[in-house]
């Protein structure tokens, strides 16, 4: 069986939470509040407290994650002081790219619903299309633009399920108190307002980066992240009833210039024996993302740990 023809049935997620059961202390069982991990963002996991790791490779229709940064596997563990929040983490998502189908990218997600989650905190690395929002800046995402949707490549298309609703709304898609919180972790963690901003995140299928004239559309459209991952996993969350924060960590500035160099100019320029200065070539890298990721690795940690003791607390 391929990945692209695994079985995510309610069946299999049935079978996967008898699986967990026999791996899992009872007080791991039932995660309050759900991870998922971007490139290079698997140490939000590091600081869980009496943590079990459990492979994709033990529980049916998940896939295996490809891409560098990413690992293949459930974490579940404690987080916040006394008795702490139960928690689960993705470490290591799946993209379409990669090859999987929408449903097994956002299968684990469903798993997480029928494991008892009821917050989402969905993390990313993502390129700004926004002066404002500078390498380094967590941006927490208040609004999505999702081309690949708009033009069929939804991961909800299918025969309506009476368990679900058949139209689903976006317009509160990410979650107002889950967002306060996150701003009151920020002010206890004393960040410097500079550190988190707000936007919206545009969802590009990947696996290319953006031409400059791609950027350029995206930020004219409104759009101040962009990145290849997130949407999906949102878009079933919230058909799952479950509450969603999204935070992208700002790897890149998406490389849109001012101006394209003539290259007529320039060899006009040359044959009249002026040539111009060399015009430099600017591309962005997976390492960069990566390191970046492991560059901020820790404030992200401090973050989502302090957002999910508030969420524990009922702030």
């Amino acid at each position: 069986m391929t990945d692209l023809q695994q079985d995510t049935s309610l069946e299999f997620i049935a079978s996967n939470i008898d699986i967990l059961g026999t791996l899992l202390p009872e007080q791991l069982l039932k995660p309050q509040v759900g991870i998922v991990c971007g490139s290079g963002l698997s140490t939000l996991a590091a600081s869980f407290r009496e943590r079990v790791e459990v492979p994709y490779s033990s529980l049916k229709g998940f896939g295996t994650s490809t891409v560098p940064g990413h690992k293949s596997a459930l974490a579940f563990g404690l987080l916040g002081p006394a008795d702490g929040v139960p928690v689960v983490a993705m470490l290591g998502r799946f993209h379409a790219y990669e090859g999987h189908s929408l449903s097994t990218v956002v299968y684990p997600v469903r798993v997480m619903a029928r494991l008892g989650v009821k917050n989402l905190i969905i993390t990313n690395a993502a390129g700004s299309l926004d002066p404002g929002l500078p390498v380094g800046t967590i941006v927490s995402i208040r609004d999505h633009l999702a081309l690949p949707n708009l033009t069929g490549f939804n991961p909800l298309l299918g025969p309506a399920k009476p368990q679900y609703p058949r139209f689903l709304p976006l317009s509160t898609a990410y979650s107002h108190s889950l967002r306060r919180a996150l701003f009151h972790a920020a002010h206890q963690l004393a960040l410097p307002a500079s550190a988190v901003g707000e936007g919206t995140y545009a969802w590009v299928s990947g696996p290319t980066y953006e031409s400059p004239a791609e950027g350029r559309f995206l930020r004219a459209a409104g759009a101040s992240v962009v990145g290849m991952s997130t949407v999906p996993e949102v878009l079933a969350a919230r058909e799952e009833g479950v509450e969603v924060c999204v935070l992208s960590l700002v790897t890149n500035f998406v490389v849109i210039p001012d101006r394209y160099r003539s290259v007529r100019e320039e060899v006009d320029a040359e044959l009249a024996g002026t040539p111009l200065p060399p015009s430099p070539q600017v591309e962005v890298s997976h390492e960069e993302v990566l390191a970046i990721g492991k560059e901020k690795s820790e404030v992200m940690r401090a973050l989502v740990e302090k957002t999910i003791e508030l969420i524990g607390k009922g702030v």
